[in-house]
């Protein structure tokens, strides 16, 4: 298998550098070339093409991280098929690459899957596993100890339209605080780079961001931050449980090669079984994976304390992905859409049947 980043076709919308990219997929390859076959070997079918693959530097993208630090996708997709893997720093820009084609599969949020669903007319994007629920929060400055004193206070989201966006600009709505898209309102919302937020807080130039981890962990360590939201607590009708991250697939691809789509699904069922029982070692590999990605390590306390936050599988909680698209048109960023269609959990079941689990099921 070559396991590769393409520098040219990652140059326009990557958010990292190629070099770092590189290493990470050396490692993928590496342990890939350590393990056994694949379910798809295993069952005396070989597979050829070429596959590239999106996800973010994020604990919230852990499966993603582990999966390519133990080679489960190199595995289970075999020698002949080319894995290209990009990162991104947004659901924005990743979602955009997807529609262009750049991207066959991504990890991504519920918010840029909707709008996709939406701006293609339901043809675009199909769903066809979950993988993160939970980690975001709105931390705070400390002065700020109720929803009253947001009022003229200026809060950060990874970027306009993100399920952190979303969800920080319908929970205000919902507490008769105003907001409009470009940074108006009785809250002023700063889309920005979550690094760059990092910064903002930590320098007084905004009091807060609705924030997935570990930058909520860090704007707490590092920015003396106070979580005024857990967004967990907003999702009673699921036991606090709410789609953070979910696997995408280009629904052109999944038509022509749903063998490569399968083998990346079994590669994210076994990094979560893995998640589950080895934390320790799970933690690790997001913690070098990280490092290898961005070219700077996270502390690992952060990382252990963020992974804490959120829980991972399989179940895309498809209701919480209802209520995020009813959220995003009360706020503006949406018009009214049909999600009939969005997902495809056929591929996943199949795996599941053929492991003896039970079935997941969408809306």
């Amino acid at each position: 298998m070559a396991v590769a980043v393409n520098a040219s076709a990652c140059a326009p919308f990557s958010e990292t550098a190629s070099p770092a990219l590189a290493f990470s997929s050396a490692a993928s390859r590496a342990a890939a070339d350590e393990a056994g076959p694949g379910d798809a070997a295993r069952a005396g079918t070989t597979l050829r093409g070429t596959l590239n693959l999106g996800y973010f530097p994020n604990v919230t993208h852990a499966p993603a991280l582990v999966g390519m630090a133990e080679g489960f996708f190199a595995i289970q997709l075999g020698p002949d098929v080319d894995l290209n893997t990009f990162t991104f720093g947004s659901g924005t820009d990743a979602i955009e690459a997807v529609l262009t084609g750049a991207l066959d599969l991504a990890f991504i949020g519920p918010n840029p899957a909707i709008i996709a669903h939406h701006r293609s007319g339901g043809e675009a994007v199909r769903i066809v596993s979950g993988s993160t629920s939970g980690g975001a929060r709105l931390v705070v400055r400390p002065d700020i100890t109720s929803v009253d004193d947001l009022r003229g206070t200026t809060l950060a989201s990874p970027s306009l339209g993100s399920t952190q966006d979303v969800a920080l600009r319908s929970w205000l709505l919902g507490n008769n605080l105003a907001t409009d898209l470009d940074g108006g309102g009785d809250v002023s919302i700063l889309p920005q780079q979550n690094a760059t937020t990092l910064e903002a807080f930590v320098g007084g130039l905004i009091d807060g961001a609705w924030a997935p981890e570990p930058w909520a962990t860090r704007l707490v360590d590092e920015g003396g931050g106070t979580v005024l939201v857990d967004e967990a607590d907003l999702w009673p009708e699921t036991g606090g449980r709410f789609v953070t991250t979910h696997l995408i697939v280009r629904t052109e691809f999944l038509t022509e090669h749903p063998d490569l789509v399968k083998a990346v699904i079994a590669g994210l069922v076994d990094a979560i079984d893995m998640i589950d029982a080895d934390p320790t070692a799970a933690e690790a590999d997001v913690v070098s994976q990280i490092e290898a990605i961005s070219g700077s390590a996270p502390a690992a306390s952060v990382i252990s304390r963020s992974l804490a936050n959120l829980q991972f599988g399989l179940d895309p909680i498809a209701t919480s992905l209802v209520r995020s698209a009813a959220d995003a048109r009360s706020v503006g960023l949406l018009d009214a859409v049909d999600l009939t269609g969005i997902y495809d959990l056929s591929l996943l079941n199949e795996i599941l049947a053929e492991r003896g689990r039970a079935p997941v099921s969408g809306p």
